[in-house]
């Protein structure tokens, strides 16, 4: 949970994908047996530091819901509302932003695809994380960033407080 006056904002790119089918249409491939460890692994690690989502905003690719599906087996206290959005796909930063000011919840998890979320992370905060991999935003990267705000409508660029940025791909 967080303050009043505050918004949290779990940014993840989806955990690694599978290239087992190569005429699988890209919207269709599923995680791979590391992509789901990571997913799972962050799930844990979310939960193990309170980052509980109120609402998660997800991509409709098969690799972000299994993403999502894995992360949500960990012991989170909170259950949250889950909106699968088709623009999410593919967005662009600024489409990402566009979805995220539309949020009800203080503390949302958006899970999406690079290139759109590397730009969309590197937007968000006054000051970017110290991580020679945050521009590129691995598989199963993670941005948790605070924003003193009331509502989702009122974000603005540039104005987000990094609480933690973490890169599970490499840790399973």
């Amino acid at each position: 949970m967080t303050p009043l006056g505050h918004c949290r904002l779990i940014l993840t790119r989806h955990a690694k994908s599978s290239w087992d089918d190569p005429e699988q249409p890209d919207h269709d491939r599923p995680l791979n047996d590391r992509g789901r460890r990571s997913a799972r692994a962050l799930g844990d690690w979310l939960a193990s530091r309170g980052y509980e989502p109120e609402e998660v905003i997800c991509s409709t690719s098969a690799r972000t819901r299994e993403t999502w599906e894995r992360v949500a087996v960990a012991p989170l206290e909170v259950r949250p509302h889950l909106r699968l959005e088709p623009t999410l796909y593919q967005a662009s930063a600024d489409k990402m932003l566009e979805i995220l000011r539309g949020a009800t919840e203080p503390t949302v998890m958006m899970l999406g695809h690079n290139p759109g979320i590397a730009e969309f992370a590197a937007l968000l905060p006054a000051r970017a994380p110290v991580d020679p991999e945050f521009r590129r935003y691995p598989t199963a990267a993670t941005l948790v960033v605070d924003f003193q705000i009331d509502k989702w409508g009122d974000l603005q660029p540039g104005e987000g407080s990094v609480l933690d940025f973490v890169r599970m791909d490499g840790r399973v």
